[in-house]
């Protein structure tokens, strides 16, 4: 990675992110990147899949970075175009959920001329490499840099996704409670590095990442460059017990609880029949789906402080 003052630098906004408050923040991002004598290529598009394509090309054509302005759907984003290149990914958060850019990248959450400040020093650093994950299923793949879900919390993320409001993090407790009145347990057959189990659970998450859902300490010893992945469920309970549990996993306690299972791996498969997969807040595909850990394989900024 170049640390030259001229470096060409990619910049995707994604125009969906936060009911399109990402596009003012992406301005400015671009307006300070320009002004340390950086040449930046303003990636702007009407939808998710056209700006991936502009960053595609921009990595191919050689920038020297890619940051994208957004929440983790936008992270993802980037982490597909940037996985097994050399050119690192910066997240400038600015979304629903920032889980990639705060538990991953260090980044803090709504201070954006701080943001744009360790980006701006990050680029003069030699670039971190972390782990991704590769989802794999019939007819397609993609990659993640946090989480990957199938269960209760794959439909909370599908109910927030519809949701007008309200806005930010506070969208996954309210989409939460809506599906808690539907709550019932789910049947998987759960492979880990060639290991096959009959489970029942209500929630499970494959993670790179120590949170998800808007700051969530889901998996709080997950690493996301330790060369492994670690599986979570949580047991069929009732409702009046997931909503005890529930408040814990902001401060990382609910693991305490002998009903949540943890597992490590570098191999997994998840089957169960009617469920659909979802990863860092974006709709992925139906069970059933392997993931993979790839050591090292996503560069990023060391934006951390």
């Amino acid at each position: 990675m170049t640390t030259l003052s001229r470096a060409r630098i990619a910049v995707a906004i994604n125009p969906s992110a936060n009911q399109g408050g990402s596009k003012a923040v992406g301005l400015r991002v671009v307006d300070a990147l320009r002004a340390t004598g950086r040449t930046v290529e303003e990636l702007r598009a009407e939808s998710y899949a056209e700006l991936e394509a502009l960053a595609r090309a921009a990595v191919r054509g050689g920038v020297d970075a890619l940051i994208v302005v957004g929440g983790d759907g936008t992270a993802q984003l980037g982490t597909n175009v940037c996985v097994n290149t050399d050119t690192p990914l910066g997240v400038v958060p600015s979304g629903t959920g920032n889980d990639t850019a705060q538990g991953i990248l260090g980044m803090p959450l709504g201070d954006v001329d701080s943001s744009i400040a360790l980006v701006i020093a990050a680029l003069d650093k030699p670039a971190r490499r972390i782990d991704a994950g590769h989802m794999t299923w019939r007819g397609g793949e993609r990659w993640f840099c946090s989480t990957m879900s199938a269960g209760f919390d794959a439909l909370v993320n599908e109910r927030v996704n519809r949701l007008a409001f309200p806005k930010g993090p506070s969208r996954y407790t309210v989409g939460m409670i809506i599906e808690l009145i539907k709550l019932k347990p789910i049947h998987y057959v759960v492979t880990i590095d060639g290991v096959t189990t009959n489970e029942q659970a209500i929630l499970t998450t494959i993670a790179n990442n120590s949170q998800y859902g808007g700051g969530m300490l889901i998996c709080p010893e997950a690493k996301p460059d330790d060369g492994l992945l670690d599986l979570l469920m949580v047991r069929p309970l009732s409702r009046l017990a997931f909503i005890r549990i529930y408040p814990k996993v902001f401060k990382g306690t609910h693991v305490t609880d002998p009903r949540v299972i943890i597992r490590r791996g570098k191999k997994f498969r998840l089957e169960s029949a009617g469920l659909v997969g979802y990863s860092d807040g974006e709709r992925i595909a139906p069970l059933p789906m392997d993931v993979e850990v790839a050591p090292g394989a996503l560069p990023v900024l060391d934006t951390r402080s």
